[in-house]
């Protein structure tokens, strides 16, 4: 028998790679700056290959997954339209993704604490997302 904190988990991280690349996707249009833009895609790559690699899991135990709240990508597309209104530059589009990997790493930690049975596929793959989400944001630092 699965534990049910494995499909919790699962669709947790679901949600968070779905939202990540939303958002890479969502500021992409405006980056000027060739690395950065090179950054940013190779990072979107990297969360479309571990959305697939979650899509086989969740297959495996007959769930759907999970998409972002509907709120959370809302504000996150106001957030990036008015910030990126107010200032359009790479500098900006690095600040609005570096907010966004602070809090999925944020909520990934909390969702790890918070299901603990889950097995060590799961984890693991929740942990990739951080790794993923943490070096991202070390990568953008220069653009800050």
């Amino acid at each position: 028998m699965i534990e049910p904190d494995t499909i919790k988990l699962l669709r947790e991280c679901d949600a968070g790679v779905k939202m990540g690349a939303a958002s890479i996707g969502g500021v992409m249009e405006h980056v000027r700056s060739k690395n950065l833009r090179q950054c940013l895609d190779k990072c979107k790559k990297d969360h479309e290959t571990l959305e697939n690699e979650l899509q086989g899991l969740l297959e495996k135990y007959h769930d759907e997954g999970k998409e972002p709240p509907a709120a959370a990508k809302g504000m996150s597309w106001l957030k990036t339209n008015w910030k990126m209104g107010m200032e359009d530059s790479d500098r900006t589009a690095a600040d609005l993704i570096t907010d966004g990997c602070g809090m999925g790493v944020k909520t990934l930690y909390r969702y790890l604490n918070q299901y603990k049975a889950a097995d060590e596929a799961s984890k693991s793959i929740a942990r990739r997302l951080i790794h993923l989400e943490e070096q991202l944001t070390a990568d953008l630092r220069p653009y800050l």
